[in-house]
């Protein structure tokens, strides 16, 4: 039978380490909380190769004694909490005093701290958890703390670390949120030896929040400020309009800790309910200062997690501040993202010229096996129905028919004989009558669909039709998604999206699409990026990517007209129809349904 031991420290800080320190971002973190909890009013942070090989946090805070410098290593020696009620009133960033001692067990640590009152400092090397040595050195006050070597007492951990671009964006992300947390404290990053940011102790958060994302950013942000039984919310949220495809901009912090909060998320999400278009998010940058003992830090080993004591209580100030800033801004209605009548002529235009040198073609080889193979809808004409009837005149396009413009039939067009378009209904919705009953098909899913399929043969084959920009669009991106795009720029040129890097975080869109109008440029490349983030675009997986890719495309290229005559109808019910997959958008709603005519007649009881 195997002996139960107890580990010894050094095992015990390791897998510790597991928990605290799972990428370089996340020993930036401790670090950085170390120095803000030491009252630091400069802190400079310099990393190197993604942080594998360096990284450096100096702060000019309290500094600390020769005892504490070696205490410090200890598992669990904190300042910051004595007792368990001492949670209650829980001030600092860090308590747990776990950070410093996993980090060390996993690196080569060097330690350098001095109090403004001392002569001297003191230095502490520590090697993969083992004491080197102790002793004096020269150093300003405040401490400095240099990591090397990260993980190569654990290759296990080191092996899953991303790559150098990723894991250097997650890193200035991290910077960028402290900095945000604390305006009042000068913030500077260096990376491989440049300066990436640097901010000088801001007396507002708009100025530090300008200086972080742009001066865009806060043009297109309300400022909010209330307070209400012991709650206080104050920051910037996004104007109605002003949307994501992703979370990633909603920024909250909690007793200017920086949390990711499903209570606070979704009440920024209600509270934009009315304000933007299904499936897009709000940006935010929202501070809740509250009671310490009504909120729980202690639920997640990196604190990014919090648990409120009245959730209710917090959701609903949430809500009521977020909407009484937006009605008075005066934009309370739902935002409705129509394009413009020359928006609409260009695609008209476009799409008709590409209808003209191209067919379509759905992903098996050959159309007719195509139509043959496809599923027979229920509502088909017979066979013997069909072989009598001529098929009707289709359009050139099956959403808007140019005049003048040569019509052709389709594909599965010879399935309409005896059909008769009736008209709209709400204007998304065509009526049909047909031998087998009525037939009701959803105008916008029934697009989707037909583009859905035409793009995805197009990447299958890479033959993606791209138009350059006469001006190109700058675009500017938070780290993350920067390093995300700079290792997609060739997967994306060969979908037809060409970006060019213009500038750390900046870059310029070329080309786009020929089926996207210019103006949408930012947001569709803003969406992609998004899908990525959330690991459902992973051009790793080719047929997945180009999927999903293709699916959000779909939503972007159609414009549906106001009006739709009844070759226009047809020819956009037989091209569905020459899909692989009728019956269904993209998304998975229905493209339409019927009703038969012994259903007309029971309902009439006929």
């Amino acid at each position: 039978m195997p002996r139960i031991r107890v580990l010894s420290d050094r095992v015990a800080n390791q897998i510790a380490a597991g928990e605290v320190i799972e990428r370089p971002a996340a020993v930036i973190k401790e670090l950085v909380e170390n120095s803000l909890d030491a009252g630091a009013t400069r802190i400079e942070v310099e990393f190197r190769h993604g942080g594998r090989s360096y990284l450096r946090v100096e702060d000019n805070g309290c500094g600390m004694s020769k005892d504490d410098a070696l205490l410090c290593l200890e598992r669990h020696a904190t300042s910051k909490i004595v007792e368990t009620a001492d949670l209650d009133t829980l001030g600092s960033f860090g308590f747990r005093g776990e950070a410093l001692p996993s980090i060390a067990s996993v690196s080569k640590f060097e330690l350098q701290t001095r109090p403004a009152d001392a002569a001297a400092g003191t230095e502490v090397l520590v090697n993969g958890g083992k004491l080197v040595h102790v002793r004096e050195c020269g150093v300003a006050p405040g401490t400095r703390i240099t990591v090397t070597h990260l993980f190569h007492a654990v290759p296990a951990r080191r092996k899953f670390l991303k790559s150098d671009a990723t894991e250097s964006a997650h890193i200035i992300q991290t910077v960028r949120l402290y900095a945000l947390a604390c305006p009042q404290t000068a913030f500077t990053l260096v990376e491989d030896g440049r300066v990436l940011f640097q901010s000088p102790a801001c007396t507002t958060l708009e100025d530090r929040v300008a200086e972080i994302f742009g001066r865009q950013f806060t043009a297109d942000s309300l400022a909010v400020d209330a307070s209400d039984e012991g709650l206080r919310l104050t920051g910037l949220i996004g104007k109605p309009g002003v949307s994501r495809a992703a979370r990633h901009e909603m920024i909250t912090f909690v007793n200017h800790r920086p949390v990711d909060s499903r209570t606070l998320n979704y009440a920024l999400i209600e509270s934009y309910t009315t304000s933007l278009p299904k499936g897009r998010y709000p940006v935010a940058v929202l501070f809740l200062e509250m009671n310490p003992a009504a909120v729980d830090v202690n639920v997640h080993p990196a604190k990014r997690e919090v648990r409120f004591r009245s959730e209710g209580q917090v959701r609903g100030f949430v809500i009521r501040t977020v909407l009484q800033r937006l009605r008075e801004f005066g934009l309370g209605a739902p935002v409705v993202e129509t394009p413009g009548p020359e928006a609409a002529a260009r695609s008209a235009e476009r799409f008709a010229e590409w209808q003209r040198v191209s067919t379509f073609a759905p992903p098996p080889p050959s159309p007719s096996a195509a139509v043959a193979s496809a599923p027979v809808p229920a509502f088909a004409p017979r066979p013997e129905v069909a072989g009598n009837l001529a098929p009707p005149p289709a359009a050139a396009s099956p959403a808007i028919r140019p005049p003048h413009s040569e019509i052709r039939l389709p594909p599965g067009a010879s399935r309409l004989a005896g059909w008769r378009f009736l008209g709209t209904a709400h204007g998304d919705f065509a009526l049909f009558e047909s031998p087998a009953g009525v037939v009701i098909v959803d105008r916008r899913a029934a697009h989707e669909r037909v583009w859905f399929e035409r793009l995805v043969a197009q990447f299958a084959t890479g033959q993606v039709e791209s138009q350059r920009l006469l001006f190109a669009v700058p675009v500017e991106l938070d780290p993350v998604a920067s390093a995300m795009l700079l290792d997609r720029l060739p997967w994306l040129a060969r979908h037809g999206v060409d970006v060019a890097e213009f500038g750390r975080n900046f870059f310029r869109i070329e080309a786009m699409p020929s089926w996207l109008e210019p103006e949408g440029a930012e947001r569709f490349l803003r969406d992609v990026l998004a899908l990525m983030r959330d690991g459902r675009l992973d051009e790793k997986n080719p047929r997945l990517a180009e999927d999903e890719f293709a699916r959000l495309a779909a939503q972007k290229a159609v414009r549906l007209p106001d009006t739709i005559s009844e070759a226009d109808a047809l020819a956009l019910v037989a091209q569905l129809f020459a899909c692989a997959q009728p019956h269904t958008s993209p998304q998975g709603r229905p493209t339409h349904f019927e009703l038969s005519r012994g259903e007309l007649a029971r309902r009439f009881q006929r």
